[in-house]
């Protein structure tokens, strides 16, 4: 039992860091880790004695958060009294039919929860600031409505599913009645402050065995969750909420997604796991190399910006090749190369406002180097699952061709075009200033570069891989030419592999 301690206390660390930052419930944090890593809360009402100790965490969790956002002058009961007592009115009821509901449903909803949290926090940081509202006003049809709808379901949730209602308190007040961020997580810490209260004295006297098994737990728990949230409420005074926002984004997606796979361990192939994490390992490496490789010439030689770009072009579109030679299960490539997208889009938002990051990647656009990523890989993504995924690995050639066909063409178009470009190209359907040479280099490295993988890869025979290649990279070149906004990372590709569909109906 003794390392049940450490993951109780863990999970109360959380609990307090996501009530002090954004005015998460404790349960959010504390009941998925309990659940699946605890035997004590194992049993046919396990999910319900977690739930109880982490409302019991919420009330001088919430309480010392409030204190302190009170001490900043962030609590506004003023628009927020009716949904208030909604709320509280609501827990008692839902912590009753809670009792009656099985500890799966219970259990699973927390998981699935604490994801979407997660998620919410990294696609959406921060809240917009909004006008404070004023204190003298009267509530209007719209408040009253909005505050009667959701206070009666967030208070039947907080006693049902022991969330404390903090997050959906967040988003309604921010959202629906005009809270700025840091006033919206005091008000909701003080409002849960009560709800916690009544929801956990509910819980225990529907089930006194909490106080009578676990009471040892319950005092880690509360003692933990009640330090941490003062530390974190603390620190989310004095710091951008945007930068909150990444950090428990961060935190609950992580623990959220590790527990779903934790709890349903039994019902995945562990071979398929296995694999999953092998081919992710091994893909990762490979970007992680090249990239380095890339940075080690950009820190060490005088290459121009427009060669460093090219690099890391040439990381981005040949990491195609691991996803499809390291595995012989098509799915396993497209979750790899999503969880991967989902991951360095994180990385990026976070590093995008950073001088070093500007300077590393030179951005013609605000974004740029985000809109690309998404382009190329979510095509990758597409490319793999239709003419992997659908068509048949026999039909894989398309998806690698298209990418082939773009990719080191487009870099030959930029180097040929800025060195030996003397016939320019200029026109109202052109971008900026090209050259012939440097859309004649493109189709000849297009024409290079997709022979090989037909020949390898395709059914088809050589004499019709050559008509192929010869007659899709002049198109490719030309889609180049035509593409504004730097959207070739998706239109060539795509014009690409459209024309190598064409060999399906003979081959």
């Amino acid at each position: 039992m003794g390392y049940e301690y450490v993951v109780v206390a863990l999970a109360a660390v959380l609990a307090g860091i996501g009530t002090g930052l954004v005015g998460l419930s404790a349960a959010t944090a504390m009941v998925p880790l309990m659940i699946v890593l605890c035997p004590t809360f194992g049993g046919e009402h396990g999910a319900y004695m977690a739930t109880a100790i982490a409302l019991a965490s919420d009330i001088l969790g919430s309480a010392v958060t409030t204190g302190v956002y009170a001490k900043n002058k962030k609590i506004d009961l003023k628009h927020g009294w009716l949904i208030a007592v909604c709320i509280i009115g609501m827990c008692t009821v839902g912590s009753i039919a809670a009792y009656f509901t099985h500890q799966t449903v219970l259990g699973t909803f927390s998981l699935v929860l604490c994801v979407a949290i997660g998620i919410r926090f990294l696609v959406k940081p921060d809240s917009k600031p909004r006008p404070e509202k004023d204190g003298a006003a009267k509530l209007s049809v719209k408040e009253i409505a909005v505050s009667l709808f959701f206070g009666l379901t967030i208070g039947f949730g907080t006693g049902f599913f022991g969330t404390g209602g903090g997050m959906m308190m967040l988003i309604v007040f921010t959202a629906m009645l005009g809270y700025e961020r840091k006033t919206a997580v005091g008000t909701s810490t003080f409002i849960m402050t009560f709800t916690a209260l009544i929801a956990s004295v509910s819980h225990i006297l529907i089930e006194p065995t909490i106080i009578l098994e676990c009471w040892d737990f319950l005092l880690i728990a509360v003692v933990t969750a009640t330090v941490f949230s003062l530390v974190s409420a603390k620190f989310a005074n004095k710091v951008k909420g945007k930068t909150v926002g990444y950090v428990t984004g961060a935190i609950l997606f992580v623990l959220g997604l590790s527990m779903l796979v934790i709890n349903h361990l039994d019902a995945i192939n562990v071979g398929y796991l296995l694999e999953y994490l092998r081919v992710l390992g091994l893909y990762v490496a490979y970007i992680v190399v090249c990239a380095l490789i890339a940075l080690l010439i950009r820190c060490t030689t005088k290459v121009p910006d427009y060669i460093f770009r090219k690099l890391l072009h040439l990381v981005a579109f040949s990491s195609i090749l691991p996803l499809v030679f390291l595995t012989d299960i098509w799915w396993i490539a497209v979750a790899v190369e999503g969880f991967f997208l989902l991951a360095v889009l994180v990385v990026l938002q976070l590093f995008e406002k950073f001088a070093f990051y500007k300077r590393l990647f030179v951005e013609k656009g605000k974004h740029e180097v985000i809109f690309s990523f998404i382009g190329l890989f979510g095509l990758i993504t597409a490319l793999i699952a239709v003419f992997w995924g659908i068509f048949g690995a026999e039909h894989l050639y398309i998806a690698v061709g298209a990418i082939m066909a773009w990719g080191p063409g487009d870099a030959a178009a930029a180097i040929v075009g800025r060195n030996l470009g003397k016939h320019k190209l200029q026109g109202k359907l052109i971008e900026g200033t090209k050259s012939v040479e440097g859309s004649v280099g493109m189709a000849i490295t297009s024409f290079v570069c997709l022979l090989p993988v037909l020949l390898f890869m395709s059914p088809m025979p050589w004499y019709i891989c050559v008509a192929f290649s010869l007659g899709i990279a002049p198109f490719a070149s030309l889609t180049e030419l035509f593409t504004k906004g730097g959207w070739d990372t998706v239109t060539v590709p795509a014009v690409s592999a459209l024309l190598l569909s064409l060999a399906m109906i003979w081959f």
